[in-house]
């Protein structure tokens, strides 16, 4: 996903909020955290849209979306023909959003819009990106145990310090969410993947509310799926651009104690000390050369085929520019497009 290429109707006021919001069978809640966001921003004096994603629900959920908009234009919905999970519908709501700060909050109530304005001052504070913390959470064991697994794993790995990931209450800059390229499962990764680019992630703690309608819609199995998204986020994000580094490095190690077994043995044959072909020591430094030697071989592999494939963004994340060169193309712009009507 990236909001590069989001549309921009000229002529129509950006807003200043953009809440993101998919749901999956909610249709109880809607109207009431409809009313809820509408009262939250109208208190903070602040323009705001809501882009509603219906993750192929099977109620009528859609329909409460669509009797709002009639009352409401600041409602956007996006429909999917199917389930197809939360990251995608993330993705799709993020490339739509228009405002200046994006929100992400999740449909079943248990995020409370009255700490929209915290989330502000936290921004305002030079963070990129604030994550909400659950800090008393009402949610069953079988959700706050593989909760708390998940998140000392993913701090450990990036270097992080937050102490809930999968707080669904989150606040974005735009410019931030411009880089994002979000897929899979990687929802539960954002503040991650944007750490990885350079962006300042920061979090407070949130009111969560026990939820009103329905039942969870995930239990202790997205623990494996998170276990593989975690390697999936460590491998892309830190050996995304050098893959050479992982598997060189793996292929060195292994190369050297499989050359350092067979040098022992060859000692060993050398000296007298009886025959070395029937010890299995043999065959496992055999077997040490050969991987390590293939694993080297596609690191190789895959550095040529980086070279042909990197886009120039993946290579970096630029703050600011600025200066004589980019004023010029500014200036040049501006007259092609003076030119052009």
């Amino acid at each position: 996903m990236s909001m590069q290429n989001a549309p921009e109707n000229f002529g129509e006021t950006r807003p200043d909020l953009s809440f993101v919001i998919p749901f999956f069978d909610e249709e109880e809640s809607l109207e009431i955290l409809h009313g809820e966001i509408t009262e939250a921003c109208e208190k903070l004096d602040t323009s705001f849209e809501l882009i509603f994603i219906d993750d192929g629900s099977t109620d009528r959920g859609c329909d409460v979306i669509r009797k709002l908009a009639k009352t409401d234009r600041r409602i956007s919905l996006i429909r999917f023909r199917r389930n197809f999970g939360k990251s995608a519908a993330l993705s799709a709501g993020f490339g739509e959003a228009r405002g200046d700060v994006i929100f992400s909050m999740d449909a079943d109530l248990q995020d409370n819009p009255v700490e929209i304005g915290n989330f502000l001052k936290a921004l305002d504070e030079g963070v990129d990106c604030v994550s909400g913390w659950k800090q008393i959470r009402n949610d069953p064991m079988d959700k706050t145990l593989p909760s708390k697994l998940f998140n000392g794993a993913v701090n450990k790995t990036f270097g992080l310090t937050l102490n809930d990931h999968n707080c669904g209450f989150k606040a974005y800059r735009r410019e931030a969410l411009a880089e994002l390229e979000m897929y899979g499962e990687l929802h539960r990764f954002v503040p991650a993947l944007l750490h990885a680019r350079g962006f300042k992630i920061g979090q407070i703690p949130v009111q969560h509310r026990a939820r009103q309608f329905g039942k969870s819609k995930f239990g202790a199995k997205r623990l494996i799926k998170g276990a593989l998204d975690l390697m999936t986020v460590a491998l892309t994000t830190r050996y995304g651009a050098r893959p050479l580094h992982l598997f060189g490095v793996a292929g060195l190690v292994t190369t050297t104690i499989g050359l350092g077994i067979l040098a022992y043995l060859s000692v060993l044959w050398l000296i007298g000390a009886g025959p070395i072909g029937d010890r299995p020591l043999l065959l496992f430094g055999i077997l040490a050369v050969v991987s390590g030697g293939q694993l080297i071989g596609t690191g190789l592999l895959a550095e040529l085929l980086l070279k042909r494939t990197v886009d120039e963004a993946d290579k970096y994340s630029i703050a600011e520019r600025s200066g004589a060169l980019f004023d010029r193309d500014a200036e040049a712009t501006i007259k092609a497009l003076i030119e052009s009507k």
